[in-house]
């Protein structure tokens, strides 16, 4: 009985070895299929709750990270006002009180001194220029170094193209017009507008409308023709100028709080900013799909008269706007330092732009 006993526990053995090396126990292979870790996060942004173009764009990077991780980060987007106002967007992410953020990095000049130069600068890079400087160009490590020591990490969420003017109840035929006129217009732009006799004004989107209605603006710029419309600026305002020549191609910025990224593992922090590149680029492709069908319905349906800024107002702006930005460069090391490197690209990019698009654009319209 004993020799029996101890052949047929060798057996067993033999045989759970074999079962092992088969993978039937509980082997790395097993291990790695076991649930894994769900993260819960939170977007404040600067725009009403689903706000078109800019409220959607956020929306459609909520959705593509929780589509690209399988549902392994979840993502709940606030508008403005929902769970903190549209200016505290930046210090809500920068504390912790929520994951990310999605706003427009001129609206932080007064935190960063370089943070316009993220978004805009008035006669400066146009959207395509703007993402060649950020991704090919060194403009995003500088964006990350800025943003460094709040504990954020930028990156481009979005960009709104070529923006209009703005919205005027009076018409502009020389620089003089713009004198003592109290305009919504933030980062260099308004910077631009002060130093023309304007006076500028920064308020969030929600509040527009009212303070046209009211009076307490005489003019303001929002985006273009397709947030415009959404607004109803048609009817506190009759003239709708062009270009937007303080915002040639304004880059929206989706930041993400350093410390939660980080406890990300390397798969799910590659799909966080690949997510936001396909957002950037396609916000672009929808503003200038629906720009041009918005400002039809606003000159045909609603008789607004589109104007053009004239050339020496052009000019002139143009000119204070190379003081203004030099000067606003020369009062911060780091934005002297963005500066001469987003400068430098444009002087350069601009002559691809000038025999390739802008002289196509020329042959087009012969």
């Amino acid at each position: 009985m004993k020799r029996r006993d101890f052949i047929g526990a060798m057996a067993g053995a033999t045989a759970a070895t074999a079962l092992t090396a088969c993978g039937t126990e509980d082997t790395p292979t097993q291990a790695a299929a076991a649930p894994q870790k769900t993260f819960k996060w939170k977007m404040v942004t600067t725009w009403p709750k689903n706000f078109p173009g800019l409220g959607t764009g956020a929306n459609n990077i909520a959705k593509l990270i929780n589509e690209m991780s399988g549902g392994r980060i979840e993502v709940k987007v606030y508008g403005a006002g929902e769970l903190v106002g549209a200016f505290e967007v930046f210090d809500a992410v920068s504390r912790g009180n929520a994951q990310l953020g999605h706003a427009g990095a001129y609206y932080w000049k007064g935190k960063i001194p370089s943070a316009p130069f993220f978004s805009s600068v008035p006669f400066g890079l146009t959207a395509q220029e703007m993402n060649a400087w950020l991704f090919y160009g060194g403009g995003l490590e500088l964006w990350e170094e800025a943003y460094k020591p709040f504990g954020l990490i930028p990156n481009a969420g979005g960009n709104s193209g070529t923006q209009m003017g703005g919205w005027f109840n009076k018409e502009i035929n020389s620089i003089e017009d713009l004198k003592g006129l109290k305009m919504r217009m933030p980062g260099f732009g308004g910077e631009v507008l002060k130093r023309a006799g304007g006076i500028p004004v920064t308020l969030p989107g929600g509040e527009l409308f009212p303070s046209m209605q009211s009076g307490a603006l005489d003019a303001s710029e929002w985006v273009g023709p397709y947030n415009d419309l959404a607004f109803g600026f048609y009817k506190v305002a009759k003239y709708y100028y062009t270009p937007g020549w303080h915002e040639p191609g304004t880059t929206m910025e989706c930041m993400i709080n350093e410390a939660a990224f980080n406890e990300l593992p390397a798969d799910l922090q590659s799909i966080v900013r690949n997510a936001m590149k396909v957002a950037n680029a396609d916000m672009l492709s929808e503003y200038t799909a629906r720009n041009e069908q918005a400002l039809q319905t606003l000159i045909h349906e609603h008789h607004v008269e589109l104007r053009y800024f004239p050339d020496d107002v052009l000019k002139k702006l143009k000119e204070i706007s190379e003081e203004v930005i030099d000067e606003e460069a020369a009062k911060d090391p780091l934005s002297a330092k963005v500066w001469a490197s987003q400068k430098a690209f444009k002087e350069q990019v601009m002559q691809w732009t000038a025999v390739s698009e802008q002289a196509f654009l020329r042959a087009r319209s012969l």
